[in-house]
């Protein structure tokens, strides 16, 4: 039996996590130091502890700061840290090594590009469009230029409700051209209207678009009122504009076209009274006093550093009797701050919930109803994140904007076409989804990953087979490449033998087949 074999079963069989010390080499310091703790993630661990003690539940012990190195890094870039920012990271002081990790990590272009793509998910779904007016990519490419200078979320929100313009020239107005109606050659007010509500309010006003609400205080006039802030959009050659209002849906009773005015679901009182009527909702939603914005963007933030909201439905929010106190004090502070989505996403990364072990808690601390938090839950890994890992894990060097153009142009196309052929997660990405048999066969079997580790010149395996001192560096370097962890030491007796005395492009070769081996576990699959 081969090597690939013998380490596939004795891999997924169990792999305790594991923390222990060696290099290969030695990296210079972060680059950027931690910043001071947000005073609201102090308040967010006492909600949780006051949780936790009302329902007698002993949480997770902490994990250790690689592991949660390796959730941060799969949350803001999509990829498992590269074996060189492992060096880097273990250079800091302890103590501050994470708080530091995760600043570098925000101020980082691939954080930008990766976040970007998960907020147009929610902005503009994950479809082409329509053909000319539309350029999906431009405004992936500008929201990350926004992220990057860390612009204030509001004004971001403002720019796509409300903007006007060439879709080339001003990306922000793609919000509004990606539901041009083909048949009116006019964006469509009510598509833009359940957008608005689900993006921006966290809340399914578009259930009500038919009919009012049967379990929400949601209304059909509510849903047609924030529709008809879109009736006078227009979309064509010259761009987006704004003209006199066509909206006119039918009357429930009489079936009659209907005259309706602009009108918000709640707080009409904050909505302005002069103004393009685009502008007035823009105004409206991003109201510091506007509760619903502050929790929506709360709750995805949590979710893109989690796996799972605070409340799931991501865009369902009102849909619980009460919301969670961690979801509101995040709010707050996020309001506070003027929409500071930097800081929102750091301060949940310093929460405790983010830095407990994944283990199962006691039947009686979990609840089939709610996320108790008392644990870092387990959530299998998006596909492009799977994609990032495969490409991450055959480098030793960082895959970022840094890297040859070939090599980001390698991992760009490859990486799209495994996640067309592992399944898109779609839109609903917080969905709970389980794996299946084809994307098992994919990674077992793909020629991405057979490329990547094998017949790539300078990948991890022909490098880890020349540049680690010892049999026991080069296992334990592999591990770090992989799973961001060191081996067990039962894992590190399996491996490290079968490698004495093996030189050449034979030791390159059993070191791809023990990479194949820790890419094809059970826990490469999932953040934990």
């Amino acid at each position: 039996m081969r090597l690939r074999d013998l380490g596939f079963i004795c891999v997924v069989a169990g792999a305790a996590m594991a923390t222990g010390r060696g290099a290969i080499r030695t990296a210079p310091p972060s680059r950027v130091e931690a910043l001071a703790r947000p005073g609201v993630s102090a308040r967010v661990d006492e909600a949780f502890r006051e949780a936790w003690k009302s329902r007698a539940i002993e949480p997770a012990p902490l994990a250790s700061e690689l592991a949660v190195m390796r959730r941060l890094n799969l949350a803001l870039t999509g990829a498992p840290p590269s074996l060189e920012e492992i060096r880097r990271f273990e250079a800091i002081g302890p103590g501050r090594r994470v708080d530091a990790w995760a600043e570098e990590l925000l101020r980082d272009r691939r954080s930008a590009d990766y976040l970007a793509e998960r907020f147009a998910r929610a902005f503009v779904g994950v479809e082409d469009g329509p053909f000319i007016v539309f350029r999906r990519r431009r405004l992936v490419a500008w929201l990350s230029d926004a992220l990057l200078e860390n612009r204030p979320y509001p004004e971001i929100v403002r720019d796509l409700v409300a903007g006007r313009g060439i879709w080339t020239d001003h990306p922000a107005v793609n919000f509004v051209s990606v539901t041009r109606d083909e048949a009116t050659e006019r964006p469509d007010p009510e598509r833009l209207a359940a957008r608005v509500s689900r993006a921006f309010l966290g809340a399914r006003i578009d259930c009500a678009q038919c009919h009012d609400h049967p379990f929400q205080p949601w209304t059909q006039a509510d849903f047609r009122g924030l529709a008809a802030f879109f009736g006078g959009v227009r979309s064509n050659l010259r761009g987006v504009s704004d003209g006199e209002s066509d909206y006119r849906p039918p009357d429930r009773r009489t079936k009659e076209p209907s005259e309706v005015e602009p009108e918000v679901p709640s707080r009409p009182d904050l909505l302005p009274a002069e103004g393009p009527p685009r502008d007035r909702l823009a105004a409206w939603i991003v109201d510091p006093r506007n509760p619903y914005f502050g929790r929506a963007v709360a709750n995805r933030a949590w979710a893109i550093l989690f796996g799972r909201p605070l409340v799931d439905p991501v865009d369902d929010i009102p849909s619980v009797d009460e919301p969670p106190e961690a979801l509101d004090l995040l709010a707050a502070d996020f309001i506070e701050h003027g929409g500071d989505l930097r800081r929102l996403l750091r301060a949940i990364a310093a929460t405790e919930a983010f830095r407990l072990e994944s283990i199962d808690l006691p039947e009686e601390a979990e609840s089939p109803e709610e996320e108790t938090w008392a644990a870092f839950p387990m959530t299998r890994l998006r596909p492009e994140q799977v994609a990032g890992g495969l490409a991450q894990s055959a480098s030793l060097a960082t895959i970022g904007p840094r890297s040859p153009w070939l090599v980001r142009l390698a991992t760009y196309t490859e990486g799209n076409d495994f996640v067309r052929r592992y399944g898109d997660a779609g839109e609903d990405e917080f969905a709970a989804r389980g794996g299946t048999l084809p994307q098992r066969l994919l990674l077992m079997n793909g020629d991405l990953i057979e490329k990547r580790i094998k017949t790539e010149w300078g990948n991890a395996s022909n490098r880890l087979a020349k540049l680690a001192p010892d049999d026991e560096r080069l296992v334990e370097s592999a591990y770090l490449c992989v799973l961001t962890r060191r081996p067990t030491p039962e894992e590190a007796a399996h491996f490290t033998p079968r490698f004495r005395g093996v030189r050449g492009g034979a030791r390159a070769e059993l070191t791809a087949d023990l990479l194949w081996t820790l890419l094809n576990s059970a826990e490469a699959s999932w953040n934990h």
